[in-house]
């Protein structure tokens, strides 16, 4: 399936699920809609958070056609979106183009989802896909560099992995720097302010194997947690999982 191809599935109703293992190859992206007279702060905040904040693509006030997909439509392509209002989760929906206003700019950043690919053909497992569940994902004790209003900790998603498979698994992520990059952690996830990985603030809990450690890249949903954190009137986001799917190829990404 392309990019396109999913896109039309969601925009027509047909998909409302977590996109990972989906349209393998063509780049995801977090989702970012707030009102413009914030957007230089946000943008800022992006720019000196690039390993959880990485941009891909930033519209024109009221614009929803990113250049990176053109014909798409940010208000419908995405299964799903959140709505907050100051700062506090007001409704989980499918389509936002009665909230969206002329005033706002939209942010796509990169997403770990984009380098899949290239780990399962490097033999490297991806328990969240084998096990049919959206990937887990932790608020970490890591702040991130603040601008403006936006402050925020780290968010990570966590694979987990034999070490063996880990140094591999850091081989192969580390040329996608637009989408995450290398892991930014492995193994004693209390050192990174996690307690219970059963227990993920977003995503589903997964089987971590004997032998296995938790290995843990820096995630977009960082920029949902800094969004909300200015307790703006209007912020709209992608649902955790639930992302744009672009007309970037993974493997574009990695000359830029």
């Amino acid at each position: 399936m392309s990019a396109a191809q999913l896109r039309r599935l969601i925009r027509n109703r047909q998909w409302s699920k977590p996109t990972t293992g989906l349209a393998p190859g063509w780049v995801q992206a977090n989702l970012v809609m707030l009102p413009k007279e914030e957007a230089f702060h946000f943008l800022l905040f992006c720019v000196r958070n690039p390993k959880p904040c990485p941009i891909l693509d930033v519209l024109e006030p009221g614009q929803t056609e990113p250049r990176i997909a053109p014909g798409a439509d940010l208000r419908t392509d995405l299964p799903k979106y959140r709505v907050y209002e100051k700062g506090v989760l007001k409704a989980e929906v499918e389509e936002v183009g009665h909230l969206f206003h002329k005033d706002m700019v939209s942010f796509l950043l990169g997403c770990s989802f984009s380098f899949e690919n290239a780990m399962l053909a490097a033999g490297l497992p991806i328990r969240n896909m084998e096990e049919g569940k959206n990937v887990s994902m932790y608020i970490t004790s890591k702040p991130c560099a603040s601008a403006g209003p936006f402050s925020c900790p780290m968010v990570v998603s966590m694979r987990p992995m034999t070490p063996e498979q880990a140094v591999r698994a850091v081989q192969v992520t580390t040329r996608f720097h637009l989408t995450h990059g290398a892991p930014v952690h492995m193994g004693s996830p209390e050192a990174i302010g996690i307690q219970d990985l059963n227990k993920p603030e977003f995503g589903d809990p997964v089987t971590i194997c004997a032998g296995e450690i938790p290995v843990f890249w820096a995630c977009g949903v960082t920029s949902t947690l800094a969004a909300i954190s200015a307790c703006l009137p209007l912020v709209i986001t992608h649902a955790p999982g639930h992302m744009f799917v672009s007309d970037l190829k993974d493997e574009h990404l990695t000359l830029l």
